[in-house]
């Protein structure tokens, strides 16, 4: 018996996201970007940082810079218990550390589970969304996690090292 598939389905084999939680809304990104996940810990503030960059922490004498992505987005005042989450990413040539109400799973999205991101006003900029993934009821928003931190309003990384 032969499976016929369509050339986008051959051409892009399914991928797998780390889903994590902000508010009420369910969000992935590429595994691969992840480096570790860590539990929270305060971060050392710096002068004159935007209000999202809580600061930085030594990891394993690596100066990370740890961004609130929940100030970020604005999805009301963040509270830091238990299960809030740092994901340490590698993006481009840095490391740099992303705080999330929690972490849920890994999940993996074929090419038919991922719908295009429809065009309507949201706490994520639409630019940096890549699509929806779609799991029975579930849906994730998937973020170009390298676009993201790399944008100028982030002022972490150059765009060229991204």
């Amino acid at each position: 018996m032969s499976i016929i598939t369509s050339d986008a389905q051959a051409a892009s084999p399914a991928a797998e996201y780390l889903a994590f939680t902000l508010g009420q809304e369910e969000y992935g990104i590429d595994i691969q970007k992840v480096s570790e996940i860590r539990s929270y810990e305060t971060p050392t503030r710096i002068a004159n940082a935007p209000e999202f960059v809580r600061g930085v922490v030594n990891l394993r004498g690596i100066i990370v810079p740890i961004v609130d992505m929940r100030i970020k987005f604005k999805l009301g005042t963040p509270t830091y218990d238990q299960f809030t989450v740092v994901i340490i990413l590698n993006i481009g040539h840095r490391v740099v550390g992303m705080v999330v109400d929690r972490v849920s799973d890994v999940t993996t999205l074929t090419p038919d589970q991922l719908k295009p991101a429809p065009d309507i006003g949201s706490a994520l900029d639409t630019d940096y969304i890549i699509g929806l993934g779609t799991i029975d009821e579930r849906m994730l928003i998937l973020v170009d996690i390298d676009k993201l931190m790399s944008s100028a309003d982030m002022g972490l990384l150059d765009a060229a090292a991204a």
